[in-house]
């Protein structure tokens, strides 16, 4: 049946395999996970800049703090993918730190942690989500694009030299 179901091993009766995957807000006890996660696919692709080294050292400081949240997905206790997103002023919210480890992709978890993390901005009052990214990261940038986020020029403030990639996702206000 999968992973996330039953299998039959040889004669013995059918087992869980795994357990589903949480997604769960940031605790400081994963701050190394969530440092180890990132840091491992920007190396890879050769984009580990300045203000990534701070997401990475003080997620909490520079994500949670102020309105923000960083989420967790959790299979069995062990973190398998990350995505942030915190305030950055006048109703504009960005998507940060959005990975999944390689045995977890394909699976719709970036959907889920990006939904969760796009959730969070829209209850606290955010009007639109941005991002940066890179051209490198061409899945990514498919992800983005199917959940409607909309490429926009790349202006000079994005804080990363490496990023090629600027989107936004209106956030409609929501009738009461």
């Amino acid at each position: 049946m999968g992973e996330r179901g039953l299998r039959r091993t040889g004669t013995s009766y059918p087992r869980r395999v795994s357990a589903e995957v949480e997604i769960v807000p940031f605790e400081d006890r994963f701050a190394g996970d969530f440092d180890r996660l990132n840091r491992e696919w920007l190396e890879r692709f050769g984009l580990l800049e300045a203000l990534d080294e701070q997401h990475l050292a003080d997620p909490r400081g520079t994500i949670v703090a102020g309105g923000g949240e960083l989420f967790l997905a959790l299979r069995d206790g062990v973190v398998v993918g990350t995505c942030g997103i915190h305030p950055t002023g006048d109703g504009d919210y960005e998507l940060v730190k959005l990975t999944v480890v390689e045995s977890e992709r394909g699976r719709g978890l970036a959907r889920r942690l990006t939904a969760r993390a796009i959730e969070h901005a829209r209850n606290a009052g955010a009007r639109r989500v941005h991002l940066f990214s890179s051209s490198r990261l061409a899945g990514a940038v498919r992800l983005y694009e199917s959940m409607g986020f909309l490429h926009r020029p790349l202006s000079g403030d994005a804080g990363y030299s490496t990023a090629d990639v600027y989107m936004e996702l209106e956030l409609p206000i929501e009738a009461v």
